[in-house]
This record gives C-alpha cells, structure tokens and sequence, in this order.
C-alpha cells in the first residue's frame, strides 16, 4: 500500500455520454446546469482531498485542463499506473474524449520526482484496433502477491490483460462479472485488494467455478472476504481503496454513499483492521458513474 497518490481536480466534470454506453452507473439528469454539476464535483473533489491529506496521505494534484473536453478527467487511475519497479503504464481508452486525459507534462513531473526506468505505453497502437485495458479500472492488483484480477468486457480485453500479466510477471486470473444481465465495465466496480482482506461481489461474478477460484486465491494470499451485496455494488462498496498515511496507519477510502450501505458487522470487521475514511461524492458517482478508488491513481515509485 502507498501513502503518496496523485489526484486530478476536474474544470468541466459532467456525463459523458461516451462512457454511458456501457456504464450502468452513470444518471442523466437534464435538471441540472452543467456548470452546476461541475461546480459541486469541484467541491466533492476538494473536500475529499483535504480529508486525505488530514489524515497524512500525500496527494499530488493536478488540474484538468480547462480547455479540452475530458468530462471523467478525475479518473486518472484509468490512463496510468505506477510500479515500485520504475514502470509506469499507459492504458488504451474505450471512449475518444477519455484518450485525451494522458498528460505528458504530469509524465514529466513523475520523471523529475521519482525514479521512473521505463514508460510502457499500450495506448498508442491498441486503440487504433479497438483494444483496451482502462488501467487499474480494468484489473485489480493484489501487488503483494503478484496477483491481477480481471473481468472482462469492452473495455478490458483479455488478451491485453494477459500480456500485461507476462510483463510485470503477475499471474492473472479473469473472468465474466455482470450487473442486470449486463457486462461490468471495470473490475474495480465488485472488487477491491486491501492488505489482508478482499471487497468482493461475488453475485455479480456469472460462473461458479470462478467464484470458486476466486475464493481460494483469497485464501491462499490469507485475505479475509468482505462479501458485498449487488445493493452494496450499486452504492459503489466495491470502489473503496486501502491506503497508508506517513506514519504507515493504514486506511480504507470510500464514499459515503458505501459507507452508509455497509452493515455494523462489515464496520467492525474493517475497524479490526484499519480506520475508515469516506466523504460524500454523491455528484461524481450519480453523474461520472465512478467513485472514491477510480479517483486515485497510486504512486509507488520511489521517490528521486
């Protein structure tokens, strides 16, 4: 787990009917101005950093630029991914206006900042043929096992799952997941890796011999299974991320929305283990159809 994320604060936040396509999360609600949704995401985003930094987590932030039009910018996990081994990824994106996210000038800033050995970019050539793998959207890492789950849809396809798998040398396990009869468009929607236990829907995973595997790789990586329900899913309790803060206390981040889905057992069971963070993204979630963990991206790159 990390104590340093990056963040990025959104200029024109609002529903992307792009994502919408595929993202059951994502509402409509033409009784809102745009300007008055991207204001209230401005406010969610800075109220929710200034809890993390409280709490002695380092957040690096950046602003969108004003200038394109990057409605889910706030989402960076899904374009970049950082690695303790010098790499950083860049990931294909399924929607035209997302591809516009990637920022080489925070590139550059990782650059000067951190020791960065290789920048491995699969965007380029596979979104020319329609493949994508929307980072850590797309697979949930159990780092310290060197483990990558996946489930698979439109915008995580199989095969780049597995070749990203060969290079950082994770074993990868994949499988269907869907919500309503239809596909999930990220992993990180039904599940979450935390230090030593798992945020998993495992309704929502289709095949029996999956949630059977699943549930003995958790046991073999000594992960206690928080099952969540498909209510819980849709409250966004599978979107929660374990961070550290500079005195390595450990935390859980989440919404309040998932927050206030979780049962006093489920509570307990987490503040055996680390405190609970959360702050309200109620704009973000309604419109973006993403929550608190889609809106970090880890930095796990030591530090120059």
């Amino acid at each position: 787990m990390t104590n340093t994320i990056l963040m990025i604060r959104p200029s024109n936040f609002g529903y992307n009917p792009v994502t919408a396509l595929d993202n059951l999360y994502q509402k409509k609600d033409t009784s809102i101005s745009s300007l008055v949704i991207a204001q209230k995401a401005q406010y969610e985003f800075d109220n929710f950093v200034d809890k993390l930094q409280h709490h002695g987590i380092k957040v690096i932030q950046f602003l969108d630029d004003s200038n394109q039009n990057t409605p889910d910018s706030l989402f960076p996990n899904n374009w970049i991914s950082t690695h303790g081994n010098g790499n950083i990824f860049l990931y294909p994106m399924f929607s035209p206006n997302r591809r516009m996210e990637r920022r080489f000038d925070i590139i550059e800033y990782l650059k000067r900042n951190f020791v960065v050995k290789n920048v491995i970019d699969y965007a380029t050539d596979n979104e020319k043929i329609g493949f994508f793998l929307e980072g850590t959207g797309s697979m949930v890492l159990d780092r310290e096992n060197k483990i990558a789950y996946a489930s698979t849809s439109k915008r995580t396809n199989k095969d780049l799952f597995d070749q990203w798998c060969q290079n950082m040398d994770f074993d990868g396990f994949s499988f269907i997941a869907k919500d309503n009869n239809v596909p999930i468009y990220h992993t990180n929607v039904l599940m979450s890796i935390c230090e030593h236990m798992v945020f998993i829907c495992l309704d929502a995973v289709v095949r029996e011999q999956d949630r059977r595997r699943l549930l003995s790789l958790f046991n073999q990586t000594n992960k206690q299974v928080i099952d969540i329900s498909v209510d819980q899913m849709n409250s966004f309790l599978g979107n929660v991320l374990e961070l550290k803060n500079s005195s390595q206390e450990s935390f859980l981040i989440m919404s309040t929305s998932a927050f206030n889905s979780l049962s006093s057992l489920q509570k307990k069971k987490i503040n055996n283990i680390m405190r609970i963070i959360h702050s309200s993204l109620d704009t973000i979630e309604h419109f973006g159809g993403g929550s608190a963990r889609c809106m970090i991206a880890e930095i796990f790159l030591k530090s120059n």
